[in-house]
């Protein structure tokens, strides 16, 4: 989900909840504590040089019962965001805590924000000679006979 898709959603919302991976909603007490724009230039397994750009959105509950943060005031944040931070329409990137800080990606499904577990992954696979998921015979179709591929 980019920035503007988010601004979207939130328009229309009167009341803001972010669902986890296990179907567990974040508490409605949370707060978002930092919206920014993180840089990310690496090079892969491979020699490729990377750049990625995100928005970052940290969400973190508080003991604090009594606030809840309202879809209006999220847009305000975004918004100034946006022009102080010259943020562009960036997809997001969510933090929360759970046992350690786990990063999410975003997606709605009409009520709730969703955050998407998200994996790491080889971008180089045909450079470093991981095979593709598809291309790869099962072990427990594997017989050593002439041709099938195990010795």
């Amino acid at each position: 989900m980019t920035l503007h898709q988010i601004k979207e959603h939130l328009t229309s919302l009167k009341e803001i909840g972010f669902k986890l991976p296990d179907g567990s909603l974040v508490p409605a007490h949370f707060h978002v504590t930092e919206v920014g724009k993180v840089v990310k230039d690496f090079i892969d397994c491979g020699g490729t040089v990377r750049h990625e750009t995100v928005a970052n959105f940290q969400l973190w509950n508080a003991d604090d019962y009594d606030h809840r943060l309202h879809p209006e005031k999220l847009l305000n944040i975004i918004e100034l965001s946006e022009k102080i931070l010259g943020l562009e329409d960036l997809e997001i990137e969510v933090e929360y805590q759970g046992d350690t800080i786990g990063k999410y990606g975003l997606d709605f499904d009409g009520k709730h924000f969703l955050l998407n577990n998200k994996q790491t992954d080889c971008l180089a696979k045909d450079q470093c000679g991981v095979p593709e998921k598809d291309t790869m015979i099962p072990i427990a179709n594997m017989s050593c006979t002439p041709g099938s591929g195990c010795c």
